[in-house]
């Protein structure tokens, strides 16, 4: 029986380790494909209002994204954090500040969690008679290959991606802690 648990525990162990790296890779290959919708997940707002660094750049990433021309409309999406702020607001005024106008920018306020940013975005695409074919979503490395997922799942037919060119030593546990996300996802 020990036996047995041990392997059970080694096979375990080996397909978490097949799995981060397989969404390490997915989440650090940006998928520069023209794409009539980007989405922004939402992050943590500083106390003073302003996108913290992560936040920050997933917004520069986006705004690459739509200077260069692989963007028509961005949605961010996020809900209101601890600090009091909208994220989505602050998104908006940020990407408004770089050059991107008003109107090509769409704010999705109850983008509480991954699955809502997924739902709330295909509504939004149907609102506003967009292409429901593709879709790029720009995120943290680590989140990529879930929030792809959520996307298929809502109807989503290609999805594209972007990382976020920020690193910290969070993301080691935020990596981690993707492994059940995913899978709860994947099954529920």
């Amino acid at each position: 029986m020990k036996k047995i648990i041990i392997i059970l525990i080694g096979l375990t162990f080996t397909f978490f380790v097949i799995h981060t790296i397989v969404i390490t890779i997915d989440g650090l290959t940006d998928e520069k494909e023209p794409s009539e919708l980007g989405v922004v997940l939402g992050n943590k707002v500083n106390e003073d209002g302003t996108p913290s660094e992560r936040l920050q750049a997933r917004l520069d990433k986006a705004h690459n994204l739509y200077i260069n021309n692989f963007l028509d409309t961005i949605i961010v999406s996020g809900g209101v954090g601890m600090e009091g702020y909208d994220e989505a607001e602050v998104m908006k005024e940020y990407l408004i500040e770089k050059g991107v106008p008003e109107t090509s920018i769409i704010t999705d306020n109850n983008g509480y969690n991954t699955e809502m940013t997924a739902e709330n975005s295909l509504e939004i695409a149907q609102q506003h008679d967009l292409s429901t074919e593709n879709i790029t979503v720009i995120t943290q490395f680590f989140h990529i290959s879930r929030t792809k997922l959520a996307m298929k799942q809502q109807g989503f037919k290609e999805v594209y991606s972007s990382h976020a060119e920020y690193f910290e030593w969070r993301d080691i546990y935020s990596t981690i802690r993707e492994f059940p996300a995913f899978y709860k996802y994947l099954v529920f």
